[in-house]
């Protein structure tokens, strides 16, 4: 079999791989991605980021016309949620025709439907539907994602996953009177918020005692008073099985303390986490691999320096605009001759909650702190006093900055409520560049909007 020499390639075409591929082959570098769909911007498009969002907003939407029903607004729109799914396959279609044309623009770079293997440092095996073609690849980036994880409980094949409702062409078209969701992570929780926004009957089942474990307690108990009262939440569950019921539906069966029981549902959305896809040979050429995911540090190289790892498939900071960013690190370092020039920051990660309201962080947070030892200052801002959050009657929630005692430099931050996710940006920004309370503080931020809840917040340690 002829081996084709290129200069790099990609396991994977999504956000950890496609902005180094373009950037290398503008610099001149031939560049070949593998991806098994086939098309660009990996799970985020596909699955994730982009499709669970149109549905959200879509929600938020139906939210904000329930809320001005009284102030000379149709008190009643009726939810078609087959017209909802058509609009989001919609979204995702253009916007894989604009990734198409991207790449049908670019020089030096194609595009491989298949599975990639790896055979050496410098050899990846490539099967497609037409056959194996391999590859001596000067530089490698392993960007293959992650894949949602279905953990060995009897039944599960009958539940849903991220996957079902969010791909094109999705599984679920119409609204379920009643949904169980199993897993009170970012996933879960979302999910629960858009369908009991629509009306659905929501129970989700958590097995520890926290929501959204891993972050912050102070911030997840903030957050959790604000979600639709109407999701019924109960933690310390033990799922122990699935099961069909006579009607068609879901019975889940679990435990909780020392009681057993059952409950019904029309379908159930399995949500308890993702895990990070090792290509086949990682370990094989001496590759760590964690429970995480491959081990890099923040050069993004692996013990083999032409080798890299980005996005989730390291486990570090498992979102999009991450791996993006990883993929640029991993882009400048192949062209300084895998000698790092350039590093990942995966301490000011901007993160967002999208549920209904969002909460968004930043940063070192006061769990974080108190762990290390690092006093800080708090600097409060309370949507109940912001202009805007009294224009869309979204007054809860809030902002709060979190400043070294000793310096007053920004350390990190958490928003909840209106525009979470758009502030968490431009304070991530501040945090990341060192900024301080005063600099904040003396920031003119447009008005009437939330952001200038930003320096109020600064404001309020003088």
């Amino acid at each position: 079999m002829a081996i084709q020499h290129i200069d790099l390639l990609t396991i994977g075409a999504g956000g950890g791989a496609y902005p180094a591929a373009f950037r290398l082959a503008k610099a001149g570098r031939s560049v070949v991605m593998v991806d098994p769909k086939g098309v660009m911007s990996g799970n985020c498009l596909y699955e994730g980021c982009v499709p669970s969002k149109a549905i959200r907003e879509t929600a938020e939407i139906y939210q904000s016309q329930q809320r001005f029903a009284g102030h000379g607004l149709p008190g009643t729109i009726n939810i078609d949620f087959t017209k909802i799914t058509i609009h989001k396959d919609a979204i995702q279609a253009r916007r894989y025709e604009q990734h198409a044309a991207e790449l049908a623009a670019a020089r030096n770079i194609k595009l491989i439907q298949g599975t990639a293997r790896l055979l050496s440092p410098h050899e990846v095996a490539v099967s497609t539907t037409g056959g194996e073609q391999r590859f001596h690849c000067a530089q490698i980036i392993i960007a293959s994602g992650s894949d949602v994880f279905i953990p060995p409980i009897p039944g599960a094949e009958l539940c849903l996953t991220s996957h079902d409702l969010y791909k094109p062409d999705p599984t679920l078209k119409t609204l379920p009177e009643r949904m169980i969701v199993i897993g009170g992570g970012y996933i879960g929780l979302e999910t629960a918020t858009f369908f009991a926004a629509f009306g659905t009957r929501v129970t989700l089942l958590q097995k520890g005692e926290q929501l959204l474990n891993g972050m912050d307690p102070g911030m997840v108990a903030l957050l959790t008073p604000l979600l639709d009262p109407a999701i019924r939440i109960r933690t310390g569950v033990d799922v122990t099985a699935v099961t069909a019921t006579p009607e068609g539906g879901r019975r889940v069966h679990y435990t909780h303390a020392e009681d057993t029981d059952t409950l019904d549902g029309d379908v159930v959305l399995m949500a308890v986490g993702r895990r990070p896809i090792i290509p086949v040979g990682t370990t094989e050429i001496g590759i760590a691999v964690t429970r995480k995911g491959i081990d890099v540090g923040p050069s993004l190289q692996t013990v083999h320096p032409h080798i890299y790892a980005c996005g989730d498939v390291n486990g570090r900071v498992p979102l999009f605009h991450a791996a993006v960013r990883q993929s640029m690190v991993a882009a400048h370092n192949i062209l300084g001759g895998n000698i790092p020039l350039d590093y990942a920051d995966f301490s000011h990660v901007p993160t967002t909650i999208f549920t209904l309201p969002a909460a968004a962080y930043v940063g070192l947070t006061p769990a974080l702190a108190e762990a290390q030892g690092i006093k800080l200052l708090t600097g409060r801002y309370d949507f109940a006093e912001d202009s805007r959050a009294q224009i869309l009657e979204r007054m809860d929630g809030g902002i709060q900055l979190f400043f070294a005692a000793d310096s007053l430099r920004l350390l990190g931050a958490w928003v909840l409520g209106i525009d979470a996710g758009q502030l968490i940006g431009q304070i991530g920004t501040a945090a990341a560049h060192g900024l301080t309370a005063y600099d904040l503080a003396r920031f003119a931020d447009q008005h009437p909007m939330s952001a200038e809840g930003i320096s109020k917040a600064a404001r309020s340690l003088f």
